[in-house]
């Protein structure tokens, strides 16, 4: 049986975020966050990528090839027979620079979700435990606990390393919620460039020596 295949969605901005334009997505309300217990990670200046058992593509289903693509598409041969049928991996491909160059990378490939077969956003605890699994590695994790805004309010992001920060329930929450169940904060004018990344040459990013991939070569 073929997966069907998912858009990822666009992820709301939050109503601070500096990088949020008139056609944007913006949060209704933090309403959905208050009491609850969420997870706020690094957001990474890459291309979207889903995984599943049988097909990988970036946030377009039917995306094309690009040469940026060629290292997690070998990370995903490699992991793709541990993908339950009807489950889905999503992360950022971080292998070219975009407008950020990082030089000490935990991976080229950061997985930040996983759905399952009911179109459930797993976990937060369930994504850890997967990327265990499977030899993966998460964004950086910035906060985690019983929502707060004074941590957002009192938090400074060096907008010349980090992009900006993604909000979410760390309690699992299906497609059609994930309105209300993630956020983001980006920062103001985050495109440095009047060219597109996919029409320049590739510019590989770095991976620090305790990366992933450093410590199985």
């Amino acid at each position: 049986m073929e997966n069907k295949r998912f858009k990822y969605p666009r992820t709301p901005h939050l109503p601070w975020s500096p990088g949020g334009t008139q056609d944007d997505v913006h949060t209704r309300s933090m309403d959905f966050f208050i009491g609850k217990e969420v997870v706020v990670t690094e957001k990474m200046d890459g291309e979207n990528t889903t995984m599943y058992s049988d097909h990988i593509h970036a946030r377009s289903v039917d995306s094309r090839h690009h040469p940026s693509r060629d290292w997690v598409k070998r990370l995903h041969a490699h992991i793709k027979h541990n993908i339950p049928s009807q489950w889905r991996l999503c992360g950022e491909n971080v292998y070219a620079k975009h407008s950020v160059h990082y030089a000490s990378l935990a991976s080229y490939f950061l997985l930040f979700s996983v759905w399952d077969q009911r179109n459930m956003c797993l976990s937060w605890e369930e994504t850890i435990e997967w990327t265990e699994l499977l030899g993966l590695t998460p964004p950086a994790i910035l906060y985690q606990g019983t929502y707060k805004q004074d941590w957002f309010d009192s938090t400074v992001i060096d907008t010349e390393r980090c992009e900006g920060y993604v909000l979410r329930l760390a309690s699992e929450f299906h497609y059609d919620q994930f309105a209300e169940s993630t956020a983001k904060w980006v920062r103001e004018s985050h495109v440095k460039s009047d060219k597109h990344w996919m029409h320049k040459a590739i510019e590989p990013n770095q991976l620090g020596d305790q990366s992933v991939e450093n410590k199985g070569s």
